[in-house]
């Protein structure tokens, strides 16, 4: 059984590649899945909830620093 994260992991890489063959940005690219997440957020969560959502990783985007969620 496929998880989440590797369903739309398989999708994002076909997606860049499908992009790069059409000559398009990585970041162009997903600048436009990002604004696809937010539709679907949208659909039924509140504004709020979405903005401590990004702000949450936001805060993390960092790879190598302390995570909010780790103990120090």
């Amino acid at each position: 059984m496929s998880s989440a994260f590797e369903i739309s992991g398989k999708h994002m890489q076909a997606a860049l590649q499908e992009g790069r063959t059409a000559k398009i940005p990585d970041d162009v690219l997903a600048r436009a899945f990002l604004e696809r997440v937010l539709e679907i957020y949208r659909q039924g969560r509140s504004l709020a909830d979405i903005a401590s959502e990004l702000n949450f990783h936001i805060d993390n985007l960092d790879p190598d620093g302390d995570h909010e969620f780790m103990r120090p």
